[in-house]
């Protein structure tokens, strides 16, 4: 799994409930042809990232299908998400 590009956007809590800054992150990833989310028209990683007082973290993460926007049913593997949680640390906000 290779990120390519991201996008983010900063969620703002307007009933102040929540501590901590979030963040709806877009990973744009390369998968090898023979991986089992390889998809001929790409795939991206939606995921909900919190950085607070705890530390940092990532509470959601799902797997789309580009252009179809259709959600594949997949759990990542522990080391693609710590892939996706230092991603996040290292560019985001």
């Amino acid at each position: 799994m290779n990120i390519t590009t991201h996008s983010a956007e900063e969620l703002k809590d307007p009933t102040g409930i929540l501590n901590g800054d979030r963040y709806e992150v877009i990973l744009d990833i390369e998968v090898p042809e023979d991986d089992e989310l390889y998809r001929e028209q790409g795939i991206y990683i939606k995921v909900i990232f919190v950085r607070d007082k705890n530390g940092s973290r990532i509470v959601q993460s799902t797997i789309v299908e580009r252009n179809t926007e259709t959600y594949l049913d997949f759990e990542l593997e522990e080391d693609e998400e710590s892939l996706l949680l230092s991603y996040c640390e290292e560019n985001i906000g």
